[in-house]
This record gives C-alpha cells, sequence and structure tokens, in this order.
C-alpha cells in the first residue's frame, strides 16, 4: 500500500484486493503472549478434531478507482464487506491479495472506539490524532476550539474518553477526522450512533467537506442521505463490487436485491429483523371487497393483508402493526401505523390476518416497495424492510377524469386539494 502527497490522477486505486479470515480464528491486532497461547490452545484443539479453521473471503477480488474529489458512497447488505474494505483503506488489517494506492493524508472514523486511546482526555486525543494524520502541534492547535465547539464537549474534553458515552465519543471523534483536513475522509456507519440534530450537523459538515475538493468514502444505509452527499455509488455484495456508478442506479440495484424473490410468501424471508416469535408468513394486496389485487390504482381503496403466526400459540397483547412505503431511492413517502389511527393497542390471536386499509391510494403510477412492522408489548418481533413490491397504475384520483401527467411524475404522493378564485364581491365598480 503505497501512499503520497504528490499529484496524482486519482486519490485511491484497488486492484485484485482480497480478505481472507478464517472462521473460528482468534483476530488481535497486536497480540500479547496470552493471545498467542489462547490461539495455540485452539489449534491444537482442532488438530484433535481434524478440524481445520474453514477460511472465509470477505473481499474477493475489489477493483476500482476514486478521483481527487470524488463523494463515493458504498453500500450493501450487512456482512457483505463494506466495513472490511474500509478497514484495509485505513491500513487496520492489511489484504490477503492485491494492491492500494492512496495519494493523500486519510482520516478515519470506522467504529466506536477506534484512534482514540481510552486513558486519554478528549484534548490529548485531539493532539494524538492529530500527530497520526501528521498535522503539527501548531496546525492542531489552530484547529481545537473549532473541534471542540463542533463536537459540543467544552465541559468535558478534559475527562478521559473512557468516560464518554458511545454517542459523545462519536462526536468527538467525527469532530477531529472532519477539522484535521485530511485529504481523504473514511467513514464507516458509525453516525447512527448519534442523535438526530447530531447526524443532520455531520451530513452538512461533509457536504461542506466535499465542496472544498476533497475524497469522501461513505458507507451507510441511509439511502437519503446517500443520494444527497454522493455522486457514485459501489455496490458490495459478498465481498464482490456488483455495481459502480451514478449513486441512483446503484442504489436501486441495491434494494431490489433486498426484496423477497416470491413477495407473496413472507416464511423464507432473510432480511428481517426484531426477536422473531411472531412472524409475517404472508402478504397479498385486496380491494375494498376483499378480491385479491396484483397492483394498486391511484385513488381506489387498497387493503394489505398480512397473515402473522406466533411460534408458541400464545395470545398476543399490546400490539402495534406498521406498513411504511418507500419509492425506488429508499426514501419513505408515508408510514400506515395502528398506533396513529386506534385509541388502543391491538389484541391478536396467536395466528391470523392484519389487514390495512387505505381508503384511496395516494400515489401516481409507479412502482414501490413496502416495509412490514410487527411490535408485542413494546418488543420488536418482525421488521421487514423492502419486504414487498407495489405496482401502482393511474386512477381518478381527484374524481375530474383526469390522471396524473406523466411529465410531473416524480415521488408520487398525491395530495387532496382544493383551488379558489376571488368571488368578486370585493372588486372595485
Amino acid at each position: 500500500m503505497n501512499q503520497s502527497l504528490a499529484k496524482s490522477p486519482f486519490a485511491i486505486r484497488v486492484e485484485g484486493v482480497s480478505k481472507r479470515y478464517r472462521l473460528g480464528e482468534r483476530l488481535t491486532i497486536n497480540p500479547t503472549l496470552r493471545d498467542r497461547l489462547v490461539e495455540l490452545t485452539g489449534r491444537l484443539q482442532r488438530r484433535g478434531r481434524q478440524v481445520e479453521a474453514e477460511p472465509l473471503w470477505a473481499l474477493s477480488g475489489i477493483d476500482f478507482e476514486i478521483q481527487p474529489g470524488e463523494v463515493v458512497g458504498i453500500i450493501g447488505r450487512n456482512g457483505a464487506g463494506k466495513s472490511t474494505l474500509l478497514k484495509v483503506l485505513s491500513r487496520i488489517t492489511a489484504p490477503t491479495e492485491g494492491r492500494i494506492e492512496i495519494y493523500g493524508r486519510v482520516g478515519s472514523l470506522l467504529e466506536v472506539g477506534t484512534g482514540f486511546h481510552p486513558e486519554l482526555s478528549g484534548r490529548e486525543n485531539i493532539f494524538l490524532n492529530g500527530s497520526i494524520l501528521g498535522m503539527s502541534r501548531r496546525e492542531i492547535a489552530e484547529k481545537f476550539d473549532e473541534i471542540v465547539a463542533f463536537a459540543e464537549l467544552e465541559r468535558f474534553i478534559d475527562t478521559p474518553v473512557k468516560r464518554y458515552s458511545s454517542g459523545m465519543y462519536i462526536r468527538l471523534a467525527f469532530a477531529v477526522a472532519a477539522h484535521l483536513e485530511p485529504e481523504i475522509l473514511l467513514i464507516d456507519e458509525v453516525l447512527a450512533v448519534g442523535d438526530a440534530a447530531f447526524q443532520k450537523k455531520c451530513l452538512g459538515k461533509m457536504g461542506e467537506i466535499s465542496r472544498q475538493g476533497r475524497t469522501i468514502l461513505f458507507v451507510s444505509h441511509n439511502t437519503a442521505a446517500m443520494l444527497n452527499l454522493c455522486q457514485r455509488g459501489i455496490l458490495i455484495d459478498h465481498g464482490q463490487v456488483r455495481a459502480d456508478g451514478p449513486i441512483e442506479p446503484v442504489i436501486q440495484s441495491y434494494l431490489r436485491g433486498l426484496r423477497v424473490a416470491t413477495p407473496w410468501d413472507l416464511r423464507e424471508c432473510r432480511e428481517r429483523e426484531g426477536r422473531g416469535r411472531v412472524r409475517f408468513t404472508r402478504a397479498c394486496f385486496e380491494d375494498g371487497n376483499g378480491n385479491p389485487l396484483e397492483q394498486g390504482v391511484s385513488g381506489r381503496p387498497l387493503v394489505i393483508a398480512l397473515d402473522y403466526e406466533a411460534e408458541d400459540g400464545q395470545p398476543l397483547p399490546n400490539c402495534r402493526a406498521s406498513v411504511a412505503f418507500y419509492d425506488g431511492l429508499g426514501q419513505t413517502l408515508f408510514n400506515c401505523s395502528s398506533e396513529l389511527v386506534r385509541r388502543d393497542p391491538l389484541d391478536l390471536p396467536p395466528r391470523g390476518t392484519l389487514r390495512c386499509r387505505i381508503p384511496a391510494l395516494p400515489l401516481s403510477q409507479n412502482q414501490y416497495v413496502l416495509t412490514l412492522f410487527l411490535e408485542v408489548n413494546r418488543q420488536v418481533e418482525d421488521w421487514i424492510l423492502n419486504g414487498i413490491e407495489l405496482d401502482v397504475v393511474d386512477g381518478d384520483f381527484y374524481g375530474t377524469g383526469r390522471l396524473y401527467p406523466d411529465g410531473w411524475r416524480g415521488k408520487g404522493v398525491l395530495v387532496p386539494h382544493d383551488w379558489s378564485i376571488p368571488s368578486g364581491d370585493d372588486d372595485d365598480d
């Protein structure tokens, strides 16, 4: 891995990079004698059982170039290899195969705890990180007040960071990474740790950094943030680059890959979260009379019918269900939640069908994706992100006999409204 401040036609070049781990192997960056002994004992135990650690290729033959000043979103499922790629680029771990060239100072914000010494204060860690980036003490001092103000940690700046909450830690880590002016900034999903106000502040700062011509690699599942910040996207799947190009089609490709292969059967869906004691098993669409639909029609009733089942066969008290609608780029359009329209929570039998009825579908012609959510006694049981698709065709939503104009189609939300004109009573004679 080469790094140089000399001018180059690219900021990062990655050629045939692969990273192999072995399942069951202890990974220690700076192993102690105890770590060595534990590793040796594990090897002897595996040898006695004639079992070898299974290789896992977290990255496999990755190739790309990033130009100076590009803002690139790295997207993919959990476990796809995104974080491993950033760790390799940050030189936290070395690639098993391949070559990486980096031109410019690299600032990294990868995971809580990376880059800070827990026994040192926030002040001392700011100077430590600046020194690692090759900055002089005077350069760091000039940025110090700005860093502390951005992180909003004036009262705690001389406290050891081991006493910081995860949110405080991230605020300081981002402030350091953003203000010490590395030519290349690598940011993982850690911004999700902060509160909404600080996330917005960080995204604004990243936009400012990009306008200064610095290079940013941004790993996130927040597609809206990527659309606003990035011009280019790279989709990683099973350690390989599956798509590389303008951000919108890359995000669309990623979201298509998340959806269930057979939308009506949810039993085999793997991309779901929650405890799993209660699961959605099937989904379908109906009209207002209970007849099955293959697509929705603007302005017409739509019913989302969701079969569910509890594995222990027990009644389900205090339930909350919701269906969220997203456009093709993963941006939220609206959410239909039982909590918003019912005074009392749902009390459900151990199995059955939940129906969410929309009296007049407020969407124009397009394809949409739906996320399904079920909570029981304040515990998330099933949460299927982008689980099923809904095709919508235009209908007479406004009751005027006119369809939504083709040239106006955007996110496609239709809003009931009216226009008034002066009655003429107030006109001057």
